[in-house]
């Protein structure tokens, strides 16, 4: 094994234990209860498992079903409902080579999800949301269809909407103001600066943090951090995806939690404890739990 692919070692532990808001254990080395063993032992209690298409919807809901710490989020994301529609010749959505199945196989997607949405273990609908970055020009007018679908299924469930916002700020925020977003929304993975962090706080959407707010290049994040209320401040992981410095590039898991966090304190300039306090509490209300 590489020291590139190498696991990175378990970070002090938090006193005060925390939420991972966003993780795919689907997509890392070794089991679910390994990776819950782990993030126990640094004070990462809680994980929200994250499903970005039908089958991996199905598989955070029965993981969360079989694990008390874990909460599962539902959707097909922003990448994956134009692949429906349209097909996925390349296999880039790791499924094979797909068909195009055009509207009546989103319908069917969707369709699924919405039941899906329904069970008590899952206290999310997402990802979903826009990917500018991914998703050409083609696949627009499906993936924005898609995206105002699970806003109104994340409404009529009352569970909290989960947005991937890559490259597409003002139009997310756009879809958002005309359907009306739910009562809870959180951006994963927050990539805006601190002009768009306010006009989420004052809109009261949850702002995520993951390890890239620890890049060397990310001040833009760091500054958005600084201004976002405390009470709309989450952490994740995002993880396998990434990880924090100084182990970027390496692969990421929720017991990584912790060095995200202490970066964040530091932003912020308040104790680690006062955070985790924080973050716990911002967790648990806009997920239901």
């Amino acid at each position: 094994m590489t020291s590139k692919d190498a696991p990175p070692p378990l970070p002090e532990p938090l006193l005060v234990p925390v939420a991972d808001s966003h993780t795919h254990l689907d997509m890392q080395n070794g089991t679910v209860e390994e990776a819950l063993a782990r993030a126990a032992a640094v004070g990462v209690t809680t994980v929200v498992q994250v499903g970005c298409d039908v089958k991996g919807s199905r598989w955070a809901a029965e993981t969360a079903a079989a694990h008390p710490e874990v909460h599962a989020a539902v959707a097909l994301h922003p990448n994956e409902a134009p692949r429906i529609v349209l097909g996925d010749p390349d296999g880039w959505s790791r499924q094979g080579a797909r068909e195009a199945g055009g509207d009546a196989a989103l319908d069917e997607a969707l369709a699924e999800i919405d039941r899906l949405a329904a069970l008590p273990e899952v206290k999310g609908v997402g990802e979903t949301g826009l990917d500018h970055f991914r998703t050409g020009p083609e696949g627009m007018a499906a993936q924005e269809r898609s995206f105002r679908a699970h806003i109104e299924i994340a409404k009529r469930h009352g569970k909290a909407l989960v947005i991937h916002d890559r490259e597409a700020h003002a139009d997310v925020l756009r879809v958002l103001a005309e359907e009306g977003a739910p009562e809870r929304t959180v951006f994963h993975c927050y990539s805006g600066d601190a002009e768009m962090a306010r006009t989420c706080a004052e809109a009261g959407y949850y702002m995520s943090f993951a390890g890239n707010m620890t890049f060397k290049n990310a001040q833009p994040l760091r500054d958005a951090l600084a201004v976002a209320p405390l009470e709309l401040v989450l952490v994740e992981t995002d993880a396998p995806f990434l990880t924090p410095v100084p182990y970027r590039g390496r692969p990421n898991a929720p017991y990584l939690i912790p060095i995200t966090v202490r970066a964040m304190a530091e932003v912020r300039g308040i104790e680690v404890d006062a955070l985790c306090e924080a973050l716990a509490a911002n967790t648990a209300l806009a997920f239901d739990y």
